[in-house]
């Protein structure tokens, strides 16, 4: 017995209403949405009936309907019938029909695949489907590139070896290993709420926008200080500069445009309310807060807080600044791993020398073996004459001496180092590297 033909019957009011629904969900204009249909519906017409064939479409969200008239001209002797009917066809649906006049007919909508067949009907749907998916993708991008900079508050939808994954308002974003705070992929977990800052909104290929966010960035926490200082949002506080170790310590550098506010003090609020907010929300980050000054030496000495400055001596042409503290302050100034005197440097913007007031350095001459002359002679032009001066030196500038590699500079400050009885800071062996890479990159272009 043969199968008898499947009827697919459609509910015109249901198509309306679900597509009336996917442009809520979506947050797609209806207009826009009505629009994307009409052509799409106009697209299966021309599949079916030609490119020359005359048509019209009636879709109305308000009442759930959707009409499909086809037109043709009743004629004697009909030469192209995608355009035209003969008189004696036409009058078996009408009879008041007379040669010249526009007969229309109604394509059912309740078999779409009788009407239209299944290809054509395919072919509308892969159409539509790719019209909504770049409506979407516009969307995304158009709504969130101007947000970059905005912090955002999501849920976690799936952490990852490399990224966390965050949803925010049915949007994915992607929270980068390289802008997570250290350790904080085991502190958060799915569905808990999470935030970070909008860093770059980009478009990649012809897929959804990456949304690229960020918590370990300089950027982050300028906007958590406008969020919890009212001074800081109003613009009565500046923050000048900051200078981070996420997850570690920061330092930010403040002022106050009325002389009656002081900077620090609004900033830590009463008993620390406002800075331990935002303390905690950074994975309990150490964060000093530090009056801004004009007066770069006097900015140099603050910046190098907690330890107790003696004076301060400055190159402005080359931004280099020589510091003596107590023999019992450098400790302080240098910080863990050389941590304290790394951020301070970075908030000023000149490289430090940290000098004991006793007067420990060592002449560049007492290392020119180890150096070797090729070296020695091309730091001497450059205007350095201490081991000190040598290992406050952008490692960059060093790498592109002739003669010397990342292995050469790496045991060069490590025999320094000894002689201060100090230890190499990790973060700076990971700016060498970085520094090697770039110098190696930009000799392979040439």
């Amino acid at each position: 017995m043969a199968k008898k033909k499947e009827k697919h019957i459609v509910d015109k009011k249901s198509i309306v209403e679900a597509f009336q629904e996917m442009a809520k969900e979506k947050n797609i204009d209806r207009e826009v949405l009505q629009k994307i249909l009409e052509d799409t519906f106009a697209l299966m017409v021309r599949k079916k009936y030609g490119p020359e064939a005359k048509y019209e479409i009636v879709l109305n969200f308000d009442k759930g309907d959707i009409e499909i008239y086809l037109i043709k001209e009743v004629v004697d002797f009909v030469e192209n019938p995608t355009l035209q009917i003969s008189l004696e066809e036409a009058k078996k649906y009408d009879d008041t029909l007379e040669l010249g006049d526009e007969w229309v007919e109604e394509i059912t909508f309740e078999n779409i695949y009788d009407s239209f067949g299944r290809r054509v009907v395919a072919v509308a749907a892969q159409t539509l489907n790719q019209k909504l998916r770049e409506i979407e993708k516009d969307r995304i991008y158009n709504e969130y590139k101007p947000r970059e900079g905005e912090i955002i508050v999501g849920e976690v939808y799936q952490v990852r070896r490399n990224d966390i994954l965050v949803m925010h308002n049915k949007v994915e974003m992607r929270l980068p290993r390289e802008e997570q705070i250290p350790n904080e992929p085991y502190k958060f977990k799915k569905n808990q709420t999470i935030k970070a800052i909008i860093k770059e909104v980009r478009r990649v290929g012809g897929g959804i926008p990456d949304i690229i966010l960020s918590r370990a960035s300089d950027e982050f926490l300028a906007r958590l200080f406008e969020i919890e200082i009212p001074e800081v949002y109003d613009g009565i506080i500046q923050i000048k500069a900051i200078a981070r170790d996420p997850g570690e310590r920061s330092k930010v550098a403040v002022a106050s445009l009325d002389p009656r506010v002081d900077p620090v003090g609004a900033c830590v609020g009463m008993k620390g309310v406002r800075i331990n907010s935002i303390v905690k929300e950074l994975n309990n980050e150490n964060i000093d807060l530090i009056e801004y000054s004009d007066d770069p030496k006097v900015f140099i000495a603050r910046a190098l807080s907690p330890a107790i400055v003696k004076d301060v001596q400055i190159d402005p042409l080359v931004r280099h600044a020589t510091v003596i503290v107590a023999d019992d302050q450098v400790p302080f100034a240098i910080g863990r791993n050389g941590q304290n005197v790394r951020l301070a440097m970075k908030l000023t913007g000149y490289q430090i020398t940290l000098v004991k007031e006793s007067g420990e350095d060592i002449e560049l001459s007492e290392f020119k073996e180890e150096l070797g002359t090729v070296v020695y002679n091309q730091l001497v032009e450059m205007g350095i004459q201490t081991a000190r001066e040598f290992l406050a030196t952008d490692p960059e500038r060093l790498l592109r001496l002739h003669g010397m590699t990342r292995d050469t500079l790496l045991e060069l400050r490590e025999i320094m180092l000894k002689e201060f009885d100090e230890e190499e800071d990790p973060h700076f062996v990971e700016k060498i590297n970085e520094a090697w890479a770039k110098v190696q990159a930009e000799k392979a272009k040439v």
